[in-house]
């Protein structure tokens, strides 16, 4: 699940429950890289509807069993943005052992997170996902598509569609066609801590508009040779804005939390939900009271394009009391199977481990999901999530932030386009001085 803003700061005490699920039970004291003896090391986590505290216990417990002397003590985020706990962790002095999901940018530079080496990353698809200076810090275990389109077959059906839309412009007949009956097109949230989830459209739009035709076009950004006013990027951010003003996205809902964003597609307030891949899992596990299904942001072509993130494994402290063992404890984590399919149940994860396969019964709308990231691999479709790439090619710290609280005034009509685009420029200025 994605990251959010950073709520504000709350005492590690308040945060920290110990987990006894390994022998040992002593922190070893300068064994940076022993791989010996006995370790208590923090872990931290973030819970979430999906990945709720149960699931974390057994997850840990699984890993710490395959690593003798290692005790793990669970650090739990006091809401999703584990980056922003972390790094106030870290200013206090409390960086913790490992680190799930958190992103290394800014931590590695400091020389703060321990790199994984070739050998380390062996088994995973994509071993240099999300490199900063040729070094990987995060294990890239798991494929999230963001967005896919979950789409109420019902409300199509009621509003004459037969068919999820091939092309851009079938797209806004689909959302004229749904306004005609009066149904809410898309289900859009963002408010309080969560606006990243304003994100979506956003990010369907660069990646049909600006990364199917230019991949790598964040990196000419990083090096000065492209900027967010260019008119690729501006003519993108332009069609969110016309979204909104032909009354497709509600801008009531732009209020709500990422809770109340799904709860509201589940209940009947829109017909088109974009959101992470994610979603597929809550829909199985808690079916809506429609069938669910999916596709991917048209292009204007109809050229599939899917944009997608891998990574959002576990990172290590440099500073951890044994690296080794810390290091060891995280593949353990990351590869063992029953945490995989436990992650694939809980959060539909697309798992990024050579020779992994799905858990034979999962349910249909995670099918769907899994099919449709399948056929975009097959067809080369796969391109990069604008604001959550990692590695050389990110964004600079709190743009993505800046980005997400942006578009809340792009969908209201407080920015124009071509303001929006001026003004993540204007961040981005900011963020590297």
């Amino acid at each position: 699940m994605r990251r959010t803003v950073v709520r504000g700061a709350v005492a590690l005490a308040a945060a920290t429950a110990l987990v006894g699920c390994a022998a040992g039970g002593s922190s070893s004291s300068g064994g940076q890289a022993s791989g010996k003896g006995k370790v208590t090391l923090t872990f931290l986590t973030f819970e979430t509807p999906n990945l709720n505290a149960a699931y974390w216990k057994a997850a840990i417990a699984r890993a710490s069993a395959k690593v003798p002397g290692v005790t793990i003590k669970m650090v739990v985020s006091p809401n999703t943005d584990r980056t922003g706990y972390a790094k106030q962790l870290d200013a206090s002095g409390q960086l913790p052992d490992i680190m799930i999901a958190v992103n290394p940018q800014g931590f590695a530079q400091a020389g703060k997170f321990a790199p994984f080496t070739a050998g380390e990353l062996q088994d995973f698809v994509s071993p240099d996902s999300n490199a900063i200076n040729g070094k990987v810090y995060q294990l890239p275990y798991n494929t999230q598509p963001e967005p896919l389109v979950y789409y109420n077959k019902a409300d199509f059906a009621a509003a004459g569609i037969a068919a999820p839309p091939k092309t851009y412009a079938d797209l806004l007949a689909d959302a004229k066609a749904l306004k005609a009956k009066g149904i809410n097109p898309f289900v859009v949230g963002g408010g309080g801590a969560d606006t990243w989830a304003d994100m979506f459209p956003l990010i369907a739009a660069v990646g049909t508009d600006v990364y199917a035709d230019n991949p790598k076009w964040l990196g000419k950004r990083v090096d000065g040779s492209a900027k967010f006013t260019d008119p690729v990027f501006t003519n993108a951010v332009a069609k969110v804005a016309a979204l909104s003003q032909a009354g497709y996205v509600d801008p009531v809902g732009l209020s709500r939390s990422y809770a109340d964003d799904e709860q509201a597609f589940r209940d009947h307030k829109g017909a088109m939900y974009p959101m992470g891949s994610w979603f597929a899992a809550s829909a199985d596990a808690k079916k809506p009271g429609f069938d669910v299904g999916v596709f991917a942001w048209p292009s204007d072509s109809g050229k599939l394009v899917l944009p997608a993130y891998t990574g959002g494994g576990l990172s290590v402290s440099s500073k951890a009391p044994d690296v080794a063992l810390a290091k060891k404890w995280a593949l353990a984590f990351m590869e063992d199977k029953q945490n995989l399919d436990a992650s694939v149940r809980a959060d539909g994860s697309i798992i990024a481990l050579k020779g992994y396969t799905p858990p034979s019964n999962m349910g249909p709308v995670y099918n769907a999901t899994y099919a449709l990231y399948q056929q975009a691999v097959a067809a080369g479709a796969v391109v990069d999530a604008f604001s959550i790439e990692g590695g050389d090619i990110a964004l600079p710290p709190g743009v993505a932030d800046k980005a997400a609280i942006g578009v809340q005034d792009l969908m209201t009509g407080k920015k124009t386009a071509a303001q929006f685009s001026s003004f993540l420029d204007q961040q981005w200025a900011k963020a590297k001085q």
